[in-house]
């Protein structure tokens, strides 16, 4: 009898703190860190597309979620850094990191807070993850394979401009930071094999891009490719304006440069990503460990080209390279 007694008084206790517990989850209000190295403004498309998705999945900003949003405006590294540091300092649930650059400081600013990656050219190349099917530590995410990217807009590059010798390497940023190196890296030897004369272009942002395409005439470019990453697609449209105005062809990293008025891309969709990470973060947020989340890859790329633009430098599209785009603006 006695037993029967304790078994109830002990059962009546776990049910009361189990009830309790689910009472109370619903009032907490979990902190979602987001740290880029670009700008507010040339972000708030995906940063909408993200949460619009964690909407979807009953993540409500003021309800459930809150946002601390960190930009280093294209300030470089080392204030991403700083921000990152600010993230943990203020002790979010979890950071949501655009790029490798972000990736990286969130993991040195901290082993423990989740984070989920919004893009990222090779997260086991740089260290961020174990494996792409085992991640093993505190980060997990979406890749952009930014690395491999790059050469195949070189060779779309070279179809629409055959006689390309001389390609300008436009970098908003600074050329070290991992996300252009990596992608330097990865395109100096297909350059090499293609005949093709590599010039790096600089510029720390707005203020410097005309500078940079001064030097496009000043060195006889042929064509122009930036690196990928958040403070050039921060700088979208003064890029795609100003290739326009120095009739220069040249080749990007997502359709958002062709949406600003670009020549051509090839790429990942940007907005898609966004919402892939915003179902990491719903997962994590339900007790999900980012060591067992496992990093997904792009599975479409895209190939847009813009014949406005094409008319505004004066080029032909062959009608090879028009039959394998897979949208054209007209």
């Amino acid at each position: 009898m006695n037993q029967n007694i304790l078994r109830f008084v002990l059962g009546s206790l776990l049910f009361a703190l189990c009830t309790s517990a689910h009472a109370q989850q619903p009032g907490k209000i979990f902190r979602i860190g987001y740290l880029n190295s670009g700008s507010f403004s040339g972000n708030a498309h995906l940063l909408e597309a993200f949460r619009q998705r964690l909407r979807e999945l009953e993540w409500i900003e003021g309800k459930n979620i809150s946002f601390e949003y960190r930009f280093a405006d294209g300030k470089g590294s080392d204030r991403v850094k700083e921000l990152a540091d600010e993230l943990v300092r203020l002790k979010v649930d979890v950071i949501v990191a655009s790029a490798t650059t972000g990736s990286l400081a969130a993991q040195a600013a901290t082993s423990t807070i989740p984070t989920v990656m919004t893009s990222g050219g090779d997260p086991v190349g740089a260290g961020l993850v174990k494996s792409l099917a085992r991640p093993g530590g505190n980060i997990t995410g979406v890749s952009t394979l930014s690395p491999e990217l790059i050469t195949k807009r070189l060779a779309l590059l070279k179809d629409v401009v055959p006689k390309l010798r001389r390609l300008g390497i436009l970098i908003v940023g600074e050329r070290k930071d991992v996300g252009p190196a990596r992608q330097i890296k990865e395109l100096e030897p297909a350059a090499q094999s293609m005949r093709v004369s590599l010039l790096y272009l600089e510029c720390k942002g707005e203020k410097d891009l005309e500078k940079a395409f001064e030097s496009v005439t000043r060195e006889r470019i042929d064509a122009l490719m930036p690196t990928s990453g958040p403070p050039a697609l921060t700088e979208r449209k003064r890029i795609a304006e100003l290739a326009v105005k120095y009739r220069i062809p040249a080749a990007y990293p997502s359709d958002e440069f062709v949406k600003a008025g670009g020549l051509m891309s090839y790429g990942v969709d940007d907005s898609d990503q966004y919402r892939r990470a915003a179902t990491y973060v719903d997962k994590i947020l339900k007790g999900a460990k980012p060591a067992d989340l496992p990093v997904e890859q792009p599975k479409k790329f895209e190939f847009v080209i813009n014949l406005n633009a094409a008319k505004q430098i004066g080029l032909t599209i062959p009608p090879n390279v028009l039959a394998r785009a897979d949208k054209v603006i007209k």
